[in-house]
């Protein structure tokens, strides 16, 4: 595993490598238990390592991938209600040219796609995988990114 250089109280741990989510926290992204990340871990639908102590980390490629599985597929029951007009999600796609770029956050059941200058994606470090908030006023999307 990739040496951990950062985690804040967000449950994120950033590292050289690739960007993982703690279990508890990429329950949360997805909106099911913890139990039933556990249980898709152990099943061999989302990839995951293991800390030096043993603690469980999710893939946050894989993580955007199973987000997106389940925006397609939202089964029965599960009620779509605003969120205040903030999204907390995942970065499931970044399509950039030379002026703009296409970012595409999957927040729940809520699929948001955000259009902005490709240097402002580039600053805040959109990619598959990252955790970011789309923050909707009127027709314009904001997207921002959680202090680690």
């Amino acid at each position: 595993m990739a040496e951990v250089i950062d985690e804040g109280s967000s449950g994120i741990r950033v590292s050289s490598e690739t960007k993982s989510y703690r279990i508890g926290h990429a329950a949360e992204l997805l909106g099911v238990s913890v139990d039933t990340v556990r249980r898709w871990a152990d099943e061999g639908h989302l990839a995951v390592t293991r800390t030096a102590g043993g603690q469980r980390l999710v893939n946050g490629e894989d993580l955007a991938r199973l987000a997106t599985e389940r925006a397609d597929n939202p089964g029965e029951g599960r009620s779509r209600v605003s969120a205040r007009n903030r999204f907390a999600g995942l970065v499931t796609r970044v399509r950039a040219d030379e002026l703009m770029a296409q970012v595409e956050i999957q927040a729940g059941p809520y699929r948001v796609v955000s259009l902005m200058t490709r240097e402002a994606a580039e600053d805040l470090g959109l990619a598959a995988g990252v955790e970011a908030v789309a923050v909707v006023k009127a027709t314009t999307v904001v997207v921002e990114r959680p202090r680690t």
